[in-house]
């Protein structure tokens, strides 16, 4: 194969690796735990945290709650970094590339 042919497959792969990260990034994923649902995108950009407002809260409901968007978050930013794994890493076999 000649230097030319391979230097179009790298462009081809850059420019389908860039259409896959574009997908990725719009994206929504979300994370669920107990009372909150948290929406993020593929860039790990949260959009929105929701609190079941049929749950009656008090100040000792607060540290718990905390926990709970944390989990969530992370449920979240999980599925992103899944996502990214199984649409990204058939790139990651090209000799050179990374």
């Amino acid at each position: 194969m000649n230097i030319q042919a391979l230097m179009k497959q790298a462009q081809n792969m850059q420019k389908e690796m860039m259409k896959v990260k574009e997908e990725i990034d719009r994206t929504m994923f979300e994370g669920t735990n107990t009372f909150v649902r948290v929406t993020i995108d593929g860039t790990k950009k949260v959009h929105k945290v929701q609190i079941d407002k049929n749950v009656d809260l008090t100040t000792d409901d607060i540290e718990p709650l905390e926990d709970m968007i944390m989990l969530a978050i992370n449920e979240a930013m999980k599925k992103v970094d899944e996502m990214t794994e199984q649409k990204m890493g058939k790139f990651s076999n090209v000799p050179g590339l990374f």
